[in-house]
């Protein structure tokens, strides 16, 4: 009870950010799947601004014409490829933009990108295992680091510790595995979630470098409880682009 009390803002946020997700999953329509990843993207986008020190407002504009784009162009991933070569030309054209302005089209737009084609290439299902990956990596983290942890994982995350690491990869890949078995043998999915849990650890720890260097403690403050957008996509951004990746080369 006295959790409860002590994290209530936190897990009534949790609750209903699951309840959407299952929402949104289960209607499994690609527009509104579309339009819901592009409102978590635009807000990410916003945060990332922040945290990277841009300045010029008309990169928004660019991110709402990339979105646009991956609606109608059926490899999404391949536009964040378009954008880096475009963005080259612009600045090599436009002596006010600078290369740091291209960040934001880095982190969030790749790893967006990619959850938005997983869908489209492997369905619904493909995100669930892909959720379930990341968030029992941050469960399993939580709970074996609060237990039993003691040694300092790295000094990026000066509260993650090497047991709740260790945990939760263990706990997200014995978890995840079995929902792999709808695209892959039981071995294979057992790689591709042991690597998508770490990849979700080193996502966290990206995020958590960007926001000491911008000298802040959450990206955002949109999420009562839980801080920003990339607060909690962070794991979602490196993790989605492991998986489509091995999806695409072991399927």
């Amino acid at each position: 009870m006295d959790v409860f009390t002590n994290h209530k803002e936190r897990i009534l946020t949790g609750l209903a950010l699951i309840a959407f997700v299952l929402l949104v999953g289960f209607i499994d329509n690609f527009f509104l799947m579309w339009l819901v990843l592009g409102a978590i993207y635009m807000l990410a986008f916003k945060e990332a601004v922040q945290l990277f020190g841009n300045k010029h407002d008309s990169i928004f504009v660019y991110a709402g014409i990339v979105w646009l784009l991956a609606a109608i162009y059926p490899y999404g991933d391949d536009l964040f490829v378009l954008a880096g070569v475009f963005y080259a030309g612009a600045v090599a054209y436009n002596k006010e933009l600078e290369w740091k302005d291209f960040l934001p089209f880095i982190y969030p737009t790749a790893g967006m990108l990619f959850v938005l084609t997983m869908y489209q290439e492997y369905g619904v299902l493909a995100l669930l295992w892909l959720l379930v990956v990341v968030a029992m990596t941050d469960v399993g983290a939580y709970a074996v680091g609060k237990s039993i942890g003691k040694t300092q994982f790295c000094q990026t995350s000066p509260n993650k510790t090497m047991e709740g690491v260790i945990g939760g990869i263990a706990v997200a890949t014995l978890s995840g595995m079995f929902l792999g078995l709808v695209y892959v043998d039981l071995w294979t999915a057992f790689i591709i979630s042991l690597v998508v849990a770490t990849s979700a650890i080193f996502g966290d720890l990206f995020e958590s470098s960007l926001k000491r260097q911008a000298g802040v403690k959450d990206s955002g403050n949109i999420l009562p409880g839980h801080g920003g957008i990339l607060d909690r996509i962070d794991g979602y951004l490196f993790g989605a682009i492991v998986m489509l990746v091995l999806l695409r080369g072991l399927v």
